[in-house]
Order: structure tokens, then sequence, then C-alpha cells
């Protein structure tokens, strides 16, 4: 937790290079392409039209709100609630395998901080769900006439996923220089977990006996809460907060004192 503090401290000495490696790693995204950042609202628009439509439409599912008058769009916004959330959780654990692959350069030639690597990377991932968010915050106000006020806890909610999105990525960025194959690995798991994190139904709806069961991924936990507060208006549950944020902080330090302890071997194995 020590060294953790300090890399913390390490943010505010290399915050403008975080800052400018964000911007780069934003616009790169996007490089070449005739429309550009309207990619950035294009793609969020494009997946809760094809949710909507597959879930709602084809499928008739309904979200087990109790709401008997729950129309499609009710549906794909509580859907599209949760993709964001899980989104941002499977964007930062797949890109964080290519983090020092993709940027040999640091590693050899500079003296580089490497462990500001995963921040610019959830850097560039948060950019895109925030644009996300704006796009379910306009689509609320546009269809419903108003949006619930406890969306403005988003950011406490997010926090240990971030947090733990942190850890991991130190973890996988520095064990994938040793171990290639993790990169095939994160995407089969980021798949799974789309279907094990409450996702595509409120944890409320399965049996008790599973609801516990369930309860034992943090993910689902967040998703779920994230839900609850852009969607029905419900406030967090604040103990149940602080845990996530204590599994944060330890997933945070762990992936920290991982990656410090095996990088004096990445210019040889790279």
């Amino acid at each position: 937790m020590t060294s953790l503090i300090s890399f913390f401290r390490k943010i505010y000495d290399y915050r403008y290079l975080i800052i400018q490696m964000t911007k780069r790693e934003i616009a790169y995204r996007y490089r070449g392409s005739a429309l550009g950042f309207a990619w950035s609202v294009l793609n969020p628009l494009l997946m809760l039209a094809v949710y909507t439509f597959v879930f709602s439409v084809v499928f008739q599912s309904r979200w087990n709100t109790g709401n008997e008058n729950e129309s499609k769009v009710d549906f794909a916004l509580t859907l599209f609630a949760g993709l964001i959330v899980f989104n941002i959780f499977s964007d930062i654990i797949n890109r964080a395998p290519t983090l020092i692959l993709g940027n040999v350069n640091y590693v050899k030639k500079v003296i580089f901080p490497l462990e500001i690597l995963p921040l610019v990377s959830i850097g560039g991932v948060l950019f895109h769900s925030l644009v996300s968010l704006l796009v379910l915050l306009a689509t609320q106000i546009l269809f419903k006439g108003y949006t619930p006020l406890t969306f403005i806890y988003l950011p406490l909610i997010l926090l240990p996923l971030l947090l733990a999105g942190l850890g991991i990525s130190w973890f996988l960025s520095a064990i994938t220089v040793y171990i290639r194959d993790v990169v095939q690995i994160t995407g089969l798991l980021t798949t799974v977990l789309l279907f094990l994190s409450a996702v595509f139904f409120p944890i409320s709806a399965l049996p008790a006996q599973y609801q516990r069961i369930l309860m034992l991924n943090p993910l689902a936990i967040i998703v779920d809460t994230s839900r609850n507060i852009l969607i029905f208006g419900q406030p967090p549950n604040w103990p149940l907060l602080g845990v996530m944020l204590l599994i944060g902080l330890l997933m945070a330090a762990g992936g920290y004192w991982f990656f410090n302890k095996t990088r004096k071997g990445f210019a040889d194995v790279l």
C-alpha cells in the first residue's frame, strides 16, 4: 500500500505526460477514418439500436421491474446502462496485455515511467465511455423527459472498478511479457464475464441461491448498482460500496507490487 501511495504521487509528477499520451491514445483510434470522432457517438448509438432490436423485438425480453408499461426504449436504456459499465472493465482488461508489448521502445531505449501506461489506457477508455453515458442521458431526456439525479453518484460507483482495473492492468501487462498466451485468454474471459455480471438481467430476477453466488462477483455488483442509479433512481448501498472500494484498493496494490517485481526483466525478454 505504501508503494501504491507513492504511485499516486507520481501521477501528479507526470500529470502532463499522462494527459498528452491520453490525448494521443484517443486521437490514434480514429486516425485515418473519414468520420473521425463522430464514431465515438455513432458506435454507442448503433449498439443501442442493435441490442434494442435483438432483445426487445426478436426475443421479446422484459426487465422484470414490475412495470407493465415497459417500452422497448425502457428495456434498451436499462440494458445499455449495464453495458456501458461492463465495457469500461472489458476494454481495460483487453487492452492491458499489449501495454508493454506494444511499447517496446519505452522499455529499451528511454527512461520512461512504464507504470503510467495503464493510466493512459484507462483514460482513453473513460473518454469513450463518457460519450456513451451522454448518449444514454440524452436518450432518457428525449424519450422520457428526465434523467434520475442519482446519476451523479456514478463516479463513486466506478472508482472501485477503476482501481481494480488498474491493478489487473499492471498484472496482465507484466505477465504477458513472459507468457504471450495471456492476450488470447483475456478475450475469452471477458466474454464469459459478460454473461456472469448481470448485464442482461437484474440480480433480483434470479432465485435466492443464485443471487448469493452472483453477489460474489464484484463486477456484477458494480454493474447492477450503476444501472440502479442511472435508470431507476435508486441510491447506492454505501456499506457494500465501501467493501467494493477496499477490494479495488487491494487489487490495485497487488497489481502494482507484481508489476514492480517483474519489470526488471522486461528488457531482457523483449
